[in-house]
Formats: structure tokens, C-alpha cells, sequence
């Protein structure tokens, strides 16, 4: 289910150019739609941590599946504004809070042991970039033989899986109620909400985190915009998305097994900081096919480990109860983040007709958080309750 969900988003972008061309709309109208979705999913996703509680993950998850199969084939039949932003910005950013990694990881956390549990969210992290090895050549295969709209609809069968992966995946509400972990949060929301916003170290986290959602959307929604521009391959696009998917399956697979050896917030601190040196190396450097595969294999290994870093974080500090309400309450500001890279990266390409201010913004903002987040990761407060109580 989360594979899919993410897959098939990361790779909207390889029809962003056949798309505006097609139906005459501006790049900075798809990326506003890329913006909604990104910011309708931070917005719900606090809510849909919190009644998932309430209700059991079923509900959300089989609802979600079906709404994202609903945004891809609205998007597949656009002819004008509207039903881009609705079907690929409200309708599945709607969707990415019932489906995407917050809830799958908490329902995953429930079933595993403490001493396992950052190195099973990893593997769920993992799993998030294994659709968009096949999305991405898949649709630019269709797009390159029978058009955008054929590619979508082709988007729109894979999702199809999603319904039965959920009803799967939601069989974890028939797990056992999970321990407490000694020293969190087992009240009501709103006391998990006042531990959350008291802790400074999840509230740095929170912001840092704006960042990595600014920075990927960015390399999802754009990179196929600036390769045409450079004059590269279109395949090489999705070939770039692929390589992404794949290396993030090994990065994700490593920071989940490096956050339950080492100190969780330094690692996303220095992921943060290296994905920025990433980006000033590959967009100085003049662009060629096997550079770029490079870069896409460097930004895919530091792609979505800060999920299991993220997540096992807040389950050491605050525990599992609440897990993905407060997951979602820092994804937030990732959505904010995102939105900003997706409409932003727009807007300057439209004003300027490059993405020089562009990446320069998202390498300047990255580097401030990597070094943020580090100087905060040894704060007495950013320990577990159980281990500041024994120190």
C-alpha cells in the first residue's frame, strides 16, 4: 500500500510538461496542484493519527485507497485547471494521510518489539521508494507511446492493488493494545499535543523537517522540467526517479538499522547537511546522463530515512499511543516545506526561466537546518524518559 502510494506521486512529475503543453496551463498551475496535495496531507494527517485511536486503521486506509484511485483518474481526464488541482492536489493529498508513511508505520510499530523497531521501520520506509521503480518507467512508457492521459490511467490500474494491501495492512487493529513505553505519553491527545510542544527538541525537529519536505518535492516535481531544459533524454527522467526509489531502499534499510545503534537526531541532522553538498555539487556541475544517475543515487540513499529516525524517535520520547498523531503534527511543517518546493521552484522558474534562485534557496535552508538539528541531537531533553531517568 505505501509503496504505491508513494510510487506513483513521486513520479507525477514525468507529465508535467506533456500535461501543461496539452491543456495550455502554466508549469506554476501543476506545481500549485503538487502544492495543495502536499499541504492537504500535512494538514490531515494530525487528524488522521488521532482517529485512527478512535476508529482502527481499516477504515482510514481502505477510504484512503479508494480516494487515490478517484484523484488519479480525475487527473487522467483534466482539460483545464480544476480537476488538476482537485484530482492531483486535494483528492490524493487526502489520500497520503490515510495511506502514507505515518499510519503504515504505526501500524507496523504495533506488531514488532522494542529492540526491533527501528530497523521494521526502516523496512517500511523502504518500501515507500519500491513503486516509483516501477512508476516511473511504466508511465513514461505509455506517456512516450500513447500520450499523459493513457500514462495516468495506466497510474490509475496500478493503484488498484492499493484496496486489497490495505485491507492487509489494516489486519494490525486485531494487534494486541502495544506496552508503554516507560515514560510516555499514555493520556489524552491533548496531553500528548502539551508534551510534544514542551519537548524544544521536537519542536526543532518539527522545523528541520520543513526542510526535507522542500527540498525532495522540489527534485520530484522539477528535475523532469530542467533535463528537458538541458536538453537530456525524457527517459532519463524516470530513469533518474528509478534510481531514487532504488537507493532509497538501501538508505532507508541503513537508517533504520543505524537509529537503533546511534543518536536518531544527529543522523537527521547530517542527512539534511548532505543532501544540500549533494545538490551545490550535481547543479554547478554541467549536466550529462551518467551524472545524473549519480545524483539520483546519492539523494535516493538520503531520500526517506528520516522516516524511521522520525518516527522511532517519537516513540522513544513521547511512546506508542500517539505515535502517528504526533508524526503527522511535525509532518506538518514537512507539507509546508513541500508546498513551498513545489510552488516555489514554479514561480521562480516562470519569473526567471531558470532554477538557479531555485536550488540555491534549497541548499542555503538545508544547511541551516542539518547543522540545527545536530546542535540540538545531545540536548538533556531530546533523551527517552527511561534513559534521562537513568542517567
Amino acid at each position: 500500500m505505501l509503496s504505491l502510494a508513494m510510487g506513483l506521486r513521486q513520479s507525477l512529475g514525468i507529465f508535467m510538461p506533456s500535461l501543461t503543453r496539452d491543456i495550455a496551463i502554466p508549469v506554476a498551475q501543476f506545481t500549485l496542484a503538487v502544492a495543495v496535495q502536499n499541504l492537504a496531507w500535512g494538514v490531515l494527517q494530525p487528524f488522521a493519527g488521532a482517529l485512527a485511536v478512535r476508529v482502527g486503521y481499516r477504515p482510514l486506509m481502505i477510504g484512503g485507497s479508494i480516494l487515490y484511485l478517484a484523484g488519479l483518474l480525475l487527473l487522467a481526464s483534466a482539460h483545464g485547471l480544476v480537476p488538476v488541482i482537485v484530482g492531483a492536489g486535494l483528492a490524493i493529498g487526502f489520500s497520503m494521510a490515510c495511506t502514507g508513511p505515518a499510519l503504515s508505520m504505526a501500524v507496523a510499530a504495533r506488531a514488532v518489539p522494542a529492540a526491533v523497531r527501528s530497523t521494521v521501520l526502516g523496512i517500511v520506509s523502504a518500501a515507500g521508494s519500491l513503486g516509483a521503480m516501477i512508476a516511473a518507467p511504466v508511465g513514461q512508457m505509455l506517456m512516450q507511446q500513447w500520450g499523459w492521459r493513457v500514462g495516468l490511467i495506466g497510474f490509475a490500474v496500478m493503484a488498484l492493488a492499493m484496496l486489497p494491501a490495505a485491507w492487509f495492512a489494516s489486519r494490525g487493529d486485531s494487534q494486541p493494545a502495544p506496552a508503554a513505553v516507560s515514560g510516555g505519553v499514555e493520556g489524552s491527545a491533548g496531553d500528548a499535543l502539551r508534551a510534544a510542544f514542551s519537548s524544544l527538541p521536537f519542536v526543532v525537529m518539527a522545523v528541520a523537517y520543513f526542510v526535507c519536505g522542500m527540498q525532495l518535492i522540489f527534485l520530484t516535481t522539477h528535475l523532469p522540467a530542467y533535463l528537458e531544459i538541458c536538453g537530456m533524454d525524457p527517459m532519463l527522467s524516470a530513469q533518474a526517479l528509478g534510481c531514487i526509489g532504488a537507493f532509497n531502499v538501501l538508505g532507508s534499510l541503513f537508517f533504520g538499522w543505524a537509529g537503533g545503534r546511534w543518536n536518531k537526531l544527529l543522523l537527521l541532522g547530517m542527512i539534511y547537511f548532505l543532501r544540500s553538498l549533494t545538490l551545490v555539487w550535481y547543479f554547478m556541475s554541467p549536466p550529462t546522463p551518467s551524472g545524473t544517475l549519480v545524483f539520483a543515487s546519492i539523494m535516493g540513499f538520503l531520500w526517506l530515512g528520516v522516516g524511521p529516525l522520525v518516527a522511532g524517535w517519537i516513540v522513544d520520547r513521547f511512546g506508542l499511543k500517539w505515535q502517528a498523531m504526533l508524526g503527522g503534527v511535525a509532518f506538518v511543517s514537512h507539507q509546508f516545506g513541500s508546498f513551498t518546493g513545489a510552488f516555489g521552484g514554479g514561480l521562480l522558474y516562470d519569473a526567471l526561466g531558470n532554477y538557479t534562485l531555485a536550488w540555491q534557496i534549497g541548499v542555503a535552508v538545508g544547511l541551516a537546518a542539518g547543522i540545527a538539528q545536530m546542535a540540538f541531537a545531545f540536548a538533556p531533553s531530546a533523551r527517552p524518559p527511561a534513559a534521562a531517568a537513568a542517567a
